[in-house]
């Protein structure tokens, strides 16, 4: 029995993690379902392809300034918790269970989205098959009990896996992280050779009812740029391994910028082509876009639709292929970062000592189905509601940003480090903006959370207050 093994003191966390390994965990967060769906759903919607072209690259810029703070506090404290430990050494325990309760937040709503995206690319690809059973209804999303249990199975045996072991862990991660740009790769070949596949059918590059001469074009760019904590939370997922991983501290920087390099890629390549294929009957991508909402099966996803216009069976074959892991990392990397970041609260008594139980293979799988149980809760609510939960996620990655930038300031202070100084303040500078931009509504902007998502929010920060102020605690 897995969960249930009594360990002795003797169990620690084990250093297996190679640099490969960690890497794979931290893209395979960074890509998950949400990259074949936002070129859709958001980035061609909200942009065109020139605007997601350049909102995702001052995005992964303003990562890889992030990434500069993460760097020196990992060398400084290569401990599990990341964000969590540095908040807390610099600023005291209050702040550091601040930042982990909504990083917490921000890295927990993605396995659940992961998990029941498994029924959406289903139902493209098979149809209704799995629509059966219990049916009910929550904010306009249909919940079938059929596709609940493809959900539900899917987290427990995700959980199991993580059970198994850092090592078995990461090696599968970094097998099913091949296969999904394996399969990328291959699709986007195929496309630039397929008659499908035009550059005019790019156009236009941004949304038509704007001009670059007004402020249409610099809204629209906002609109994908706000999304940066949403798209490439999973880079910041390094530190939390830092007590598992078998190399130098002095390694990760780079481990950080290829998953952000790598990632924003992906989010590029999908996007351009989905827009590239118009399916018939549609005179450009706009309309096709519009319409997306009318289509069902493999056209309502415009980046399987593209795959299956430029290859075939095998090019639809090779993107589901891709997606299906996508989903698989992205359950595996959260789990594995969620449950982490528990174990270092429990460990330094922020919360309940159950979070810090390590099985005989070193795994906090307490803290692991804690995430599981969550998660499946969560699924029985339907997307509709995970959306919102997802969305306000964005703060909870904003503020780890924030608050890892802001404590390199601090320490670099104390060393006098001029350039940590700068990368620091630039880092907790754009973190902020981006938690503004979605908190406060500004006109001409509509990036700002949902009513559903700031009550959710408020209710968060609430129940953390109330537990704060009850534990009261932490090892300083």
């Amino acid at each position: 029995m897995l969960f249930f093994n009594f360990s002795s003191d003797e169990v620690h966390l084990n250093r297996r993690l190679t640099p490969l390994n960690v890497w794979s965990l931290a893209f395979g967060c960074v890509i998950g379902w949400s990259a074949f769906v936002m070129p859709g759903n958001l980035f061609l919607k909200n942009a065109g392809p020139l605007g997601t072209l350049i909102a995702m690259q001052i995005a992964a810029f303003v990562m890889l300034i992030i990434s500069y703070s993460y760097s020196y506090m990992i060398k400084k404290f290569p401990m599990t918790g990341g964000e969590f430990i540095y908040a807390k050494r610099a600023f005291g325990v209050h702040h550091g269970f601040i930042c982990a309760w909504f990083l917490s937040l921000s890295y927990l709503s993605v396995i659940p989205l992961n998990a029941t995206a498994l029924n959406l690319i289903l139902r493209a690809v098979f149809g209704d098959v799995f629509r059966f059973g219990l049916h009910y209804e929550i904010a306009g999303y249909e919940v079938y009990s059929g596709e609940m249990l493809i959900a539900l199975s899917a987290l427990i045996i995700f959980a199991l896996i993580d059970s198994r072991g850092v090592q078995f862990t990461g090696r599968l991660q970094t097998l099913f992280v091949m296969i999904l740009l394996g399969g990328i790769l291959i699709v986007m070949s195929g496309a630039v050779f397929s008659p499908n596949s035009t550059a005019e059918n790019m156009l236009p590059m941004f949304h038509p009812e704007t001009s670059i001469f007004t402020k249409g074009i610099f809204a629209q760019i906002i609109a994908v740029y706000v999304t940066g904590p949403q798209s490439f939370v999973g880079f910041d997922t390094v530190p939390q391994l830092m007590e598992e991983s078998d190399f130098s501290p002095e390694s990760t920087k780079i481990v950080m910028d290829t998953s952000i390099l790598c990632g924003v890629f992906v989010y590029i390549a999908l996007t351009f082509l989905a827009a590239s294929v118009i399916p018939n009957g549609y005179v450009s991508w706009v309309d096709y876009i519009d319409d997306l909402g009318n289509l069902s099966g493999v056209r309502a996803i415009p980046t399987l639709n593209a795959a299956n216009s430029v290859m075939g069976k095998y090019g639809l074959y090779l993107i589901t292929a891709s997606v299906l892991t996508a989903m698989f990392t992205g359950i595996i990397g959260f789990y594995t970062a969620t449950s982490r970041l528990l174990y270092a609260m429990s460990r330094d008594k922020m919360i309940p000592s159950w979070f810090g139980y390590l099985n005989k293979h070193g795994v906090p799988t307490h803290a692991g189905m804690f995430c599981a149980f969550v998660s499946g809760a969560t699924c029985l609510l339907g997307r509709a509601v995970m959306g919102w939960v997802f969305d306000m996620a964005s703060i909870g990655a904003s503020i780890g940003f924030a608050y890892t930038s802001i404590s390199a300031c601090k320490y670099a202070f104390k060393e006098k480090r001029i350039d940590i100084i700068i990368f620091g303040a630039l880092g907790f500078i754009f973190s902020l903006s981006m938690g503004v931009l979605l908190l406060v509504p500004i006109p001409g902007l509509n990036v700002s959370l949902s009513n559903e998502s700031y009550i959710l929010l408020i209710i968060w920060t609430a129940i953390g207050l109330v537990f704060n102020t009850r534990r009261g605690g932490g090892v300083e």
